[in-house]
């Protein structure tokens, strides 16, 4: 057994629903890679990205309280990183390539991560509006930066980026969604694991005490500009994770793919699925990756693309209904009888 921050007592059974949902998860994706086309597929890798957007992105905006529009820029940063580091190791071609990428991944988002510490030093210290000013400057220098960088492809981008390619595990040939499928389910749920067990310690709490009320939690002998800038750290390297995923799956990366409007996307799915929510996270990720592309056959039969016109209105509908977001600031959990009776009934053991 070991301890989070010394207050969340957590033993090797914790790690039985992690391991459980990665399990059904490559099961999902042997029923995608064997029944669906390559159209399905891809559209399934994007709301894996977005998934890992919106969870990271809800830890700073719903769970922390706080307002960031420079997501796009921390995505950004950890794409060109893992693209770059990528180009300097060459990957293999057997199966040990996943923990290639893994790496690559993890050192776009550490430095996605070193980019959030340091805008959010100095920048956290604001509040609301000022905050997502500076937030969105950030992420537009970033954009700028890249577009004049030739090492980095300058306006034309990196072309022929590693990526996960098909392998053989012994006599068994893993296809390339397989092995990109894998790749972006196992970030997934690390990313809801890791963010949900936080806010079950000292972290967490702190995180939702400055949400709550940043006076006073400050009060309490909080250090609430501590709090956000790890909140900002953590959701960074996440969103370069979400980067790195992007750069090795299109092979292709160009600063024209992180412009405002990704940032905008991501404030979508934390708004939609309800501030603090991780399921809503999901659920968000999920519906604005799946409604414009299947609105795709009416702008073919009307000749009319009113893709965007429905899915703004969809968007608005939902608002109307659902001014909290789909689950508000509850889990998906919270709304399953039979799960909650399974809680009360590990309380009453406990006890």
């Amino acid at each position: 057994m070991f301890f989070i921050e010394g207050t969340v007592k957590i033993n090797s059974a914790s790690f039985k629903n992690p391991l459980i949902s990665f399990v059904c998860m490559i099961v999902c994706g042997i029923i995608f890679d064997l029944a669906f086309d390559a159209f399905i597929q891809l559209i399934l890798i994007y709301i894996f990205i977005n998934m890992l957007l919106g969870m990271s992105l809800n830890l700073v905006n719903g769970i922390t309280g706080q307002f960031s529009l420079g997501h796009a820029g921390f995505m950004a940063v950890g794409a060109y990183t893992s693209a770059w580091l990528s180009t300097k190791f060459p990957v293999p071609g057997n199966f040990s390539q996943v923990f290639y990428f893994i790496a690559f991944g993890i050192g776009g988002g550490a430095l996605a991560g070193l980019a959030g510490y340091l805008v959010g030093l100095p920048s956290l210290r604001l509040k609301g509006d000022y905050l997502a000013v500076v937030t969105l400057g950030f992420s537009e220098i970033i954009r700028v930066m890249l577009l004049n960088m030739k090492s980095l492809g300058a306006a034309r981008g990196m072309y022929g980026i590693p990526g996960p390619t098909e392998i053989m595990v012994g006599s068994f040939k893993l296809s390339r969604f397989m092995n990109s499928f894998f790749l972006s389910a196992f970030w997934v749920i690390v990313c809801y694991f890791f963010i949900w067990r936080l806010m079950k310690s000292k972290i967490g709490r702190d995180f939702l005490s400055v949400r709550e009320d940043e006076i006073a939690a400050e009060a309490m002998g909080i250090n609430t500009t501590s709090a956000k800038v790890k909140s900002f750290v953590i959701s960074s390297f996440f969103a370069g994770i979400a980067g790195s995923i992007t750069a090795h799956f299109t092979n292709y990366l160009n600063p024209s793919s992180f412009t405002f409007n990704r940032s905008i996307d991501a404030v979508i799915i934390v708004v939609l699925g309800g501030m603090g929510s991780m399921s809503g996270a999901l659920i968000a990720a999920a519906f604005i990756t799946i409604i414009p592309e299947a609105l795709r056959p009416l702008q073919e039969t009307l000749g009319v693309d009113l893709r965007m016109v429905i899915y703004s209105l969809s968007l608005i509908l939902l608002m109307i209904l659902r001014p909290k977001g789909i689950f508000g600031n509850t889990e998906l959990s919270d709304h399953l009888p039979k799960l909650n009776f399974l809680k009360r009934k590990k309380t009453k053991a406990a006890i």
